[in-house]
């Protein structure tokens, strides 16, 4: 579906400083600086994949989004979704793909929702059964049937969003690119947001490349994410493989009946940050001695409770973004 070969994208901008001095000095003398943004990537995406697309702020995500939608043109490398080139932006190409960016509308804010839909109806040449059928679908999936004839601007931020989303799948597309798809959402908002995407997948086999600073997106929706970092591709597997890499080590959490001495564990062989409050111990252990620990933490007292989990997603992303630009 999505193939990528060295892609890159660079931005030569002019310096001015401020002010009219500036602007005058501007007129005969500018300053021009080159930037990197997407640094010679490359990366296959299949039918029916859900990929996450994550990074800094900066990272080149967004800009990576544009290219495979073809808003933007590479600076040089290959690329070809769906078998075209994106940047020719053929409507044969442009039928078959949606995106959808979570600080851009696509609808019309002082007419209904549906007056909006017809529009797409008659820039995609869809039949009216077709359409029909389609809105029917996705109405009753994100339950915004009420919404369809309520001026878009008398919407909340996230019936708008459903809206929004609707739009973009009202033609069928088999990809959907998405960007910061839940910002500014509500918890409940963002739950049916990723219920629905997780049913358009299921039902309809459509394809989603999704970014996100809400790691409960990811590993709501994604079985693989990349890690774009200064515009390098600098992970691409399954989700729990990056967890493995990234903190090769259980959390566990035992809870007792009865309070336990200091300096239990002492000595056991691959557990670290041992800390007892009370009635419970927080421990990590390496992986390959999970079972060892657990047998040793069973053998202490009364167990009331146990609990054994990876590190949190969360947390992961940000020691990674936390030590960017640290020497290695």
């Amino acid at each position: 579906m999505i193939a990528a070969r060295e892609l890159t994208k660079t931005y030569t901008f002019h310096q001015q400083r401020a002010g009219l001095g500036g602007a005058l000095r501007s007129l005969v003398r500018r300053n021009y600086e080159t930037r990197l943004a997407v640094d010679r990537i490359g990366f296959e995406i299949g039918r029916g994949e859900v990929v996450g697309l994550l990074g800094p702020n900066g990272a080149g995500k967004t800009t990576t989004l544009k290219m495979l939608s073809g808003l933007l043109y590479p600076t040089s490398g290959e690329l070809a979704v769906l078998g075209h080139r994106p940047s020719e932006r053929k409507h044969d190409y442009l039928r078959r793909i949606a995106l959808v960016m979570g600080q851009k509308s696509m609808l019309w804010w002082d007419v209904p929702a549906m007056e909006s839909l017809l529009l797409h109806k008659e820039m995609y040449g869809l039949s009216t059964a077709e359409f029909e059928r389609n809105v029917d679908e996705l109405a009753e999936l994100l339950d915004v049937r009420e919404l369809l004839d309520v001026q878009v601007r008398k919407t909340s931020l996230g019936e708008r969003m459903k809206l929004e989303l609707m739009a973009a799948l009202v033609h069928g597309p088999e990809i959907l690119f998405l960007d910061e798809p839940t910002i500014g959402l509500d918890v409940v908002a963002k739950a049916r947001v990723r219920s629905f995407l997780a049913e358009v997948n299921k039902l309809r086999g459509t394809t989603i490349l999704i970014t996100s600073h809400d790691m409960d997106d990811i590993e709501a929706l994604c079985s693989r994410v990349m890690i774009i970092d200064h515009g390098r591709l600098q992970f691409d597997g399954a989700l729990d493989e990056l967890v493995r890499t990234a903190r090769p080590r259980k959390l566990v959490r035992a809870t007792y009946a009865a309070p336990l001495g200091d300096g239990v564990l002492a000595g056991v062989e691959g557990v670290s940050g041992v800390e007892v409050d009370g009635l419970t111990v927080r421990l990590e252990v390496d992986r390959d001695r999970a079972g060892d620990v657990l047998g040793a933490l069973t053998r202490l007292g009364p167990l009331v409770d146990l609990d054994v989990a990876d590190a949190d997603v969360e947390d992961i992303m940000r020691d990674l973004f936390e030590r960017r630009g640290e020497p290695s």
